[in-house]
């Protein structure tokens, strides 16, 4: 049955239940409209039927396709190539469950964004440190897919801070430039628009070496509100995991001298032995230590293990000053996932807590001091 024998009414429902995109899973094809040729009053769309009016039609039935040919659970609104993918091309490989649980993905989604406050809308802060890192960070549709439920883009351009130079990571110059790059685009295209209450709250999607990425988190800061994100590997996307099970942070206090010198040592996507900081800061170092029992590149699935994370990282710090006293150091030593080092920048208070010096791990050089917050 063609969609001119659908009722206008039912036809209008299905426009607006796809939101005017095509329903084929991976597609979501405005088709309202032309706008590159003009036609901005253009329909574009074809409403197919899962089961066929007819009995002869694909996934045809002599009792249920007269039963199903008007009613809307049983249409979907298609872009031309996929209207004919699944009637015509290769109607086999499309069964009516398949097409049912597409249109319901569709549809439930398209629910879930435009049933958002105002209020939860955030800009999208993207960070990257080089070329091939902001390439990383590109597409705007896989960001902006991973927001929802909690969040949506207040609008569809992303603010974009990127550092590059040629001047590499093992040159002394290289962490005090790139620290002033970032704290000069973070003021002029993020503080700025805050204090003139034109940003909200944030997205973060951010590829960086840890240091910045701790930088980027002091900047941010703890006052406004942030959800920061993180790239999945396998399976690639930004999307929380949520069903994935809790990790397990392990706390590592010290009892020693009060006047050794500090070090931090979070290391959750990879072993960090205690002899490396030795190493670097003598044999009578106080190491206090986040870890976990089973560290990799993948582990941070959960935004609830952030959350917990920077609850362990907030006491302490403060257990860490208790001990120490108000003149010490803290010597930062990470080996973790890109969102819990922005989260570890931003749990520092800056009025209240010690100063930071980030070391990060240099091929055949071990641990160096890279960039200091604080006074």
């Amino acid at each position: 049955m063609s969609s001119s024998s659908i009722p206008h009414k039912t036809q209008i429902q299905l426009w607006a239940l796809a939101a005017g995109r095509c329903q084929f899973s991976g597609c979501n094809t405005l088709l309202i409209g032309d706008l590159v040729a003009g036609k901005e009053d253009g329909k574009f769309g074809f409403i197919a039927h899962i089961v066929a009016d007819s009995k002869n039609g694909p996934r045809g039935d002599e009792s249920r396709s007269p039963q199903l040919a008007k009613e809307i659970s049983n249409l979907m609104l298609m872009c031309p190539t996929h209207h004919k993918l699944i009637d015509v091309d290769h109607a086999d490989d499309y069964p009516e469950d398949v097409l049912v649980a597409m249109k319901r993905e569709h549809e439930s989604r398209i629910e879930m964004v435009t049933d958002m406050d105002a209020d939860r809308a955030a800009h999208v802060l993207r960070f990257a440190a080089t070329i091939g890192q902001m390439e990383s960070l590109v597409s705007t549709k896989a960001i902006f897919a991973a927001m929802p439920p909690d969040r949506h883009p207040a609008e569809r351009r992303t603010i974009d801070i990127e550092l590059s130079s040629e001047i590499k990571d093992d040159e002394p110059s290289y962490w005090t430039m790139q620290s002033e790059h970032l704290r000069r685009q973070f003021a002029r295209k993020v503080k700025e628009r805050v204090e003139q209450k034109e940003i909200s709250q944030l997205s973060v999607f951010a590829l960086a070496p840890q240091p910045l990425l701790i930088e980027l988190g002091t900047l941010l800061g703890d006052i406004m509100p942030v959800t920061v994100h993180q790239k999945h590997r396998e399976p690639s996307t930004w999307k929380w995991q949520l069903h994935q099970p809790a990790i397990s942070f392990n706390v590592g206090e010290y009892s020693g001298p009060k006047d050794a010198p500090v070090a931090l040592k979070v290391a959750i996507s990879a072993t960090i032995d205690d002899q490396r900081l030795r190493s670097v800061l003598g044999e009578n170092v106080a190491i206090w230590s986040i870890t976990v029992d089973e560290p990799h590149n993948d582990i941070m699935r959960r935004p609830d293990d952030l959350a917990i994370y920077k609850t362990h990282l907030r006491r302490l710090l403060d257990r860490i000053k208790a001990h120490h006293g108000e003149y010490s150091v803290i010597n930062i030593f990470p080996a973790v996932p890109a969102s819990i080092a922005i989260e570890t920048g931003r749990a520092r208070m800056p009025k209240a807590d010690l100063p930071l010096v980030i070391y990060d791990q240099m091929r055949e050089k071990g641990f160096v001091p890279t960039i200091k917050i604080g006074s």
